[in-house]
């Protein structure tokens, strides 16, 4: 077991921590506070299925918000047409029409996950969902600093052939390479 205070390892049983003094959870997946009539969880990461659901989640929150609110004008001022190859034609063309609308699209996608996940829900609205947070390695709320760089630490996760996010499933910590990057966690609220 580690301790959730230092991350130093102790035998299952002990009720505190050996290398910070710190008071360990009980079996009930409780914890006594160093105050008095408070008693705190224990932290649960959030496993790559849980992040992977949310992800879908922001997704199509977030497509649909784009399709209907820049896609859809762009594309119909620009008479490219309304299917969906003719919009996949219009955005490989390399023109500087479809530069900028790529810019503009990961400017969208950069401040919805930094502003969700560094603002007081600490969560977009696909993790606020599934009951997730994003947070620094205590367990504290991130600044909008971090969570940029959490979120340009995913390009690094997608040019490992996408084995970054795969990480989630397989560290102690369920930390994706980009939350690795950031120092920060994904924990499940229980």
């Amino acid at each position: 077991m580690q301790c959730p205070h230092c991350g130093a390892e102790v035998p299952e049983n002990s009720e505190s921590c050996s290398a910070c003094g710190q008071a360990l959870a009980d079996r009930s997946g409780k914890q006594e506070s160093s105050q008095p009539g408070i008693i705190r969880r224990r932290a649960v990461y959030a496993g790559f299925w849980f992040r992977a659901v949310a992800f879908v989640f922001d997704s199509l929150i977030l497509g649909a918000a784009l399709a209907f609110t820049i896609l859809k004008p762009i594309l119909d001022n620009n008479h490219v047409g309304t299917s969906w190859q003719d919009a996949l034609k219009f955005y490989s063309s390399g023109s500087r029409q479809a530069t900028a609308l790529a810019f503009l699209l990961q400017l969208i996608v950069w401040l919805y996950f930094a502003s969700f996940e560094s603002s007081s829900w600490q969560a977009t609205p696909g993790k606020k969902l599934l009951g997730l947070v994003v947070t620094d390695l205590e367990g504290k709320r991130i600044s909008f600093v971090r969570a940029t760089g959490r979120c340009f630490g995913k390009i690094i996760s997608q040019f490992t052939l996408f084995i970054g996010y795969l990480m989630a499933g397989v560290t102690a910590k369920k930390q994706a390479l980009h939350d690795m990057i950031a120092g920060c966690l994904v924990l499940r609220k229980i």
